[in-house]
């Protein structure tokens, strides 16, 4: 249990463990961050993912009574949110669940109408005593149930799964910590919310009309934002509008090492030309990590060897991950070796193509032995300059 702020506590629960979310790599483990808003009325903002009810429990039952409890605010019904919504209920006799339009049809379905339960929209108000919440529905940020709860005395957000970044800890704050928590908010972002980039850049738009200046910023996972909450709201608008770095990235897989030193050479030319490339090799790289450099970068990279007349089947992983977490703004570029035929490097540009990227004039290298000629050498220094000079003049 930590005060965030004048009566307003974390109560959630932490998860060491967690090393896969979503299909997305979480190192770091991640927390279930539940509030408990003590004034007159009593209110809980989100619970915890079944199986860690009795940590949030221990947390509230430092505080007040879990009976006390008057109000159950829903934000989001993703059981990693809502898994021990039935628990709460049958502790807090009689609390009312406050939850946007779309959210009560699925605790209906799944719940029936055992509680009472209030259905709210954008701009409505919960008093509590001296503490005020307000509402904010939105939809898709990052299911079309979410919504925002806002303190409006103390101008504390609890946006749910906004952000956030999946990380265990045992500090509760960002500045308690020495790690590069906006790399982390960064992976969390792209892995997850990058798709809905176009609706998160409108939602922080409506923000500030609706009275929404938040000092705290306190997500459903990891660490609060309480010193400087604006750099992560910028950071929202900057990816959510996808602004890019000159930055490039190369990921392949390769079968006899042609296209692995096709991938170092062309981000020696990259390099050439000034511009900042990172290379992964899909045998050894997560999804997850490099999506977390595409974000930023202005070019997309992808290379092949050929099997089958087909990418490889790691690079076909990527580019299907790609394709879900749809980037916008940037170059996209193929790449690969073959033998005697080929045909992943077309896959791969038509791939690129269909994500919507400005592509370039694909590289595709035969060879019967496996060595480059000094020809095909230069072909790939050339071809990850003239890359980086597009990068470079696509950021004037």
């Amino acid at each position: 249990m930590r005060e965030v702020k004048n009566g307003i506590y974390w109560v959630g629960a932490i998860d060491w463990n967690m090393r896969d979310f979503h299909g997305y790599d979480t190192p770091k483990g991640t927390s279930y961050n539940a509030y408990l808003i003590v004034d007159e009325k009593v209110a809980l903002v989100d619970t915890v993912k079944e199986g860690f009810s009795e940590e949030m429990f221990m947390n509230v039952s430092r505080l007040v009574e879990p009976e006390r409890i008057d109000y159950v605010i829903i934000n989001h019904l993703e059981k990693d949110h809502s898994g021990s919504i039935e628990e709460v209920m049958e502790r807090t006799k009689g609390a009312r669940i406050y939850c946007s339009t779309r959210a009560k049809p699925g605790l209906v379905d799944k719940y029936g109408e055992r509680w009472p339960i209030v259905v709210v929209n954008t701009g409505d108000t919960l008093q509590l005593g001296k503490k005020t919440l307000r509402f904010i529905e939105t939809p898709m940020v990052h299911w079309p149930d979410s919504m925002f709860t806002y303190v409006e005395e103390d101008r504390v957000l609890l946006p749910n799964d906004a952000f956030g970044q999946h990380i265990a800890t045992s500090q509760r704050f960002e500045d308690e910590v020495r790690a590069n928590i906006m790399y982390d908010a960064r992976a969390y972002y792209a892995n997850i919310l990058m798709p809905l980039s176009s609706i998160i850049s409108e939602t922080l738009k409506k923000l500030p009309s609706l009275g929404i200046a938040p000092e705290i910023i306190a997500p459903s996972h990891g660490l609060i934002w309480r010193k400087g909450p604006e750099r992560i709201i910028r950071a929202y608008e900057e990816w959510s509008q996808f602004k890019a770095r000159g930055e490039a990235v190369i990921a392949y897989s390769s079968m006899w090492g042609l296209t692995d030193e096709m991938a170092r050479l062309i981000a020696f030319g990259v390099m050439e030309e000034g511009v900042d490339v990172r290379v992964y090799d899909l045998g050894v790289s997560t999804l997850s990590s490099i999506m977390t450099d595409v974000l930023e970068a202005k070019a997309v990279i992808v290379g092949s060897s050929t099997q089958n007349n087909m990418m490889l089947h790691r690079t076909a992983e990527f580019m299907a991950y790609l394709k879900g977490l749809r980037p916008k703004n940037k170059i996209g570029a193929a790449f690969g070796a073959y033998g005697w035929a080929g045909g992943a490097v077309k896959e791969i540009d038509e791939g690129l193509k269909a994500i919507g990227l400005e592509t370039v004039e694909p590289l595709s290298l035969n060879h019967i032995m496996t060595t480059l000629s000094h020809e095909d050498k230069k072909r790939c220094v050339e071809f990850g300059r003239g890359i980086a000079r597009k990068v470079k003049e696509a950021l004037k």
